[in-house]
């Protein structure tokens, strides 16, 4: 059996207004993520994990923001688009591991919504998907609450339904 891995990595800046979108869910929070697409981070990364585990590059070659047709574009749809484009090419998505850095607002509540709204746009069970939070312990930009950043691990194994 081939198994691969893939790492992934987004960040965007705060901006005013709420709700905040975070794998595929709305927290409520006085700030959004800015972005050509409606700027949710978490999908972003595990859409490069994913791709970049299969060796298809990752996801501004498949959803440039200079194309108009993104901007506002539904991030779990472009997950989507990348694990059926990782399907096409012999591997199935398996196992995702995201980790969060933001200072507020905290992500534990949401985190069990996240795993079902991932697993479901990656076509894996929600237990084959782990959300995790963690603070910049007030350093950085993140730390100044200017914004998130977002690390996510996927595994893919070869063959259709990764057996």
């Amino acid at each position: 059996m081939t198994v691969r891995s893939g790492i992934g990595y987004d960040s965007h800046r705060f901006a005013d207004g709420g709700p905040l979108l975070l794998g595929g869910v709305q927290i409520p929070a006085a700030v959004h993520l800015v972005g050509h697409s409606d700027g949710d981070a978490v999908a972003h990364a595990i859409t490069d994990a994913v791709l970049g585990a299969a060796g298809l590059g990752d996801i501004g070659a498949m959803f440039a923001d200079t194309d108009a047709a993104n901007r506002g574009r539904d991030s779990l749809e472009m997950l989507r688009a990348a694990a059926a484009r990782v399907r096409d090419r012999g591997f199935a998505p398996q196992q995702v591991d995201v980790t969060v850095i933001v200072e507020e607002p905290r992500i534990e509540g949401y985190r069990a919504e996240m795993a079902v709204a991932l697993a479901a746009a990656l076509g894996i069970a929600p237990d084959a998907v782990n959300v995790k939070g963690k603070s910049n312990e007030g350093m950085g930009w993140i730390g100044r609450r200017e914004g998130l950043a977002v690390i996510a691990v996927a595994t893919v194994v070869a063959g259709p339904s990764g057996r």
